[in-house]
């Protein structure tokens, strides 16, 4: 977690529509340290010497391979998939050949089976196996292995195809990236506007909306006006205030509908579907293009010689990355997969680059907050809830869970928790009230599944 440091940035107001005035409640405004690569264009990486590629880069049921040790196989083959509604298949990103299929810890902290793939020496950026090809553009985004691209890695179809009884009118792209350091959709935004906004019509049509918007927070004028170039007139450019965490679903729906997501319910209800940009460049490339899910953009950024937005081949050990931005600086104190404020703390450079990882980020010592336990006094300041966009009283859920008592954290609607970081960032006491609550929300989950 990053220091606190609450002075707003700097923000220069995009061109076009004003910034609207509806805001979310609470939030914080962390210095986002994306200057040293929000300039940055995108580049390939060079080959890893292997890649390990997990059959599960997604929320769901896990893949299962279909490549066995010595099979060879072509860049976007599909190597692992299952027959489950909430998954997605998983395809090589390279030619090569296969080394085994073991298990592997990943950044999740769990184990799967892993696909070691040794890459041939050259290799055709610019062909693929194509997806197969159908009328139906959901089987073709379901073939490519699409997912959120925002960190969660939902599986994108089950997103494509909301209950029958909440009919979607509006799709809202998530352009803002208010997590500090990642410019890894900055970029997408500006190297590939018209992918995005094709991406938006192609889901558009499969939901049925009648409206697209883009959401781009006003530190982005470039991003927006990129955007706004391609858009159209059945394409709404919506720039919306600096603050994290703008970018956050329900937030975001707040912000461009002025609708709240009742508690319990979907973000459908309110008849909005969000989908962050990268993924909608994944959606175009899957149905125009043909191309499966098997690269992205991860934004090397902090404690790095040379901060970078890398193209990275999906199973690229970290340590790849690491070496691609000319190595650590000085004084790293730890290593974040993803952003410092919803990221995971890397323990092994030897884990692989999945589908949901969207940066790689090195703190120093001074960035990092001291780790505490749960036991650590609160001090009942109520900074946690004046932050909580939710609406939450995080300390007294980080109470009830510091005691495993599930009921006092079920009452304080622990489940509505969206794990922003809000709470911790603020907190003066340095409580770790986002594991708390995590904590929390798996044990009540766990309970709710066993009824």
């Amino acid at each position: 977690m990053v220091e606190p440091d609450l002075k707003p940035t700097d923000n220069h107001i995009a061109k076009g529509p004003p910034v609207p005035k509806l805001g979310f409640k609470g939030g914080i405004h962390p210095t986002d340290h994306k200057a040293a690569t929000r300039s940055a264009p995108a580049v390939r990486m060079p080959m890893p010497a292997r890649l390990f590629v997990p059959v599960s880069q997604h929320l769901g049921a896990p893949c299962q391979p279909l490549v066995s040790r010595g099979d060879l196989v072509q860049r976007g083959q599909t190597i692992a998939d299952v027959d489950a509604m909430v998954s997605a298949p998983v395809h090589s990103p390279v030619a090569g050949e296969v080394i085994s299929v073991n298990l592997r810890r990943l950044l999740s902290g769990s184990t799967a089976l892993v696909v070691e793939i040794l890459p041939d020496e050259h290799q055709d950026w610019d062909s693929w196996m194509l997806v197969p090809e159908s009328d139906d553009a959901i089987a073709m985004v379901r073939a490519a292995g699409v997912v959120g691209l925002g960190g969660a890695a939902f599986p994108t179809t089950v997103k494509l195809t909301p209950p029958r009884d909440m009919p979607i009118h509006t799709l809202i792209l998530n352009g803002c990236e208010c997590e500090p350091f990642l410019t890894c959709d900055h970029r997408v935004m500006l190297e590939s506007p018209d992918r995005v906004v094709a991406g938006a019509r192609i889901i558009a049509d499969i939901v049925g909306a009648e409206r697209i918007v883009i959401g781009v927070e006003d530190n982005k004028v470039d991003a927006a006006d990129a955007l706004r170039a391609h858009a159209g007139s059945d394409v709404e450019i919506f720039v919306v205030p600096t603050s994290y965490p703008q970018g956050a679903e329900k937030q975001l729906i707040y912000a461009v509908l002025g609708k709240e997501v009742p508690h319990g319910k979907l973000p459908a209800a309110t008849g909005a579907l969000v989908q962050n940009v990268g993924t909608a460049l994944a959606v175009a490339d899957a149905v125009q293009l043909r191309k499966p899910l098997m690269e992205r953009i991860v934004t090397v950024s902090g404690s790095v010689v040379t901060p970078a937005n890398l193209i990275v081949c999906l199973g690229t050990p970290l340590r790849d990355l690491v070496a691609a931005a000319g190595g650590f600086g000085p004084d790293v104190g730890r290593v974040i997969a993803g952003g410092p404020m919803t990221g995971t703390g890397v323990a092994d450079l030897g884990m692989p680059v999945v589908k949901g990882t969207s940066g790689l980020i090195a703190l120093t010592t001074s960035q990092t907050a001291p780790c505490v336990n749960g036991d650590q006094a609160c001090i009942r300041c109520g900074r946690c809830s004046d932050a909580c966009p939710m609406f939450l009283q995080p300390f007294a859920i980080g109470i009830y869970a510091n005691i495993a008592s599930w009921d006092g954290a079920e009452h304080f609607h622990a489940l509505d928790c969206i794990e922003c970081g809000s709470c911790s960032f603020v907190c003066p006491s340095r409580r770790p009230l986002v594991q708390l609550i995590r904590l929390a929300k798996h044990r009540l989950m766990e309970r709710g599944a066993k009824l």
